[in-house]
C-alpha cells in the first residue's frame, strides 16, 4: 500500500481567481493613418536621439508596434525624418 504524503505547510492554495489581464490600450488612430508620410504622428513615437520607443511606453498592440516601426524606418530612408 503507497504512503500517504502530507500537505505541505508552505504549499499555496490553488489560485482561484482569474489571471490579471492588462487593459487594451485606446487608440485614436488607423491603421491607415500609420503611413510613413504621416510624419507627425510618427514623431510621437520616436526619442529626441531618434530611437524608436519600445511597446512597454507605446502600449501599441504587436501589430500596430511593427506597422509603426517599418513606416519610421521608410520615413528615414525618404529623409522625411531624422
Amino acid at each position: 500500500m503507497p504512503k500517504k504524503k502530507r500537505p505541505d505547510k508552505n504549499a499555496r492554495p490553488p489560485r482561484t481567481d482569474q489571471v490579471y489581464q492588462r487593459p487594451k490600450p485606446k487608440i485614436d488612430f488607423t491603421l491607415d493613418a500609420l503611413d510613413y508620410r504621416n510624419v507627425n504622428l510618427l514623431r510621437q513615437f520616436v526619442t529626441d536621439n531618434g530611437r524608436i520607443l519600445p511597446r512597454k511606453y507605446t502600449n501599441l498592440p504587436a501589430h500596430y508596434q511593427r506597422q509603426m516601426t517599418t513606416s519610421i524606418k521608410r520615413a528615414r530612408q525618404m529623409l522625411l525624418m531624422k
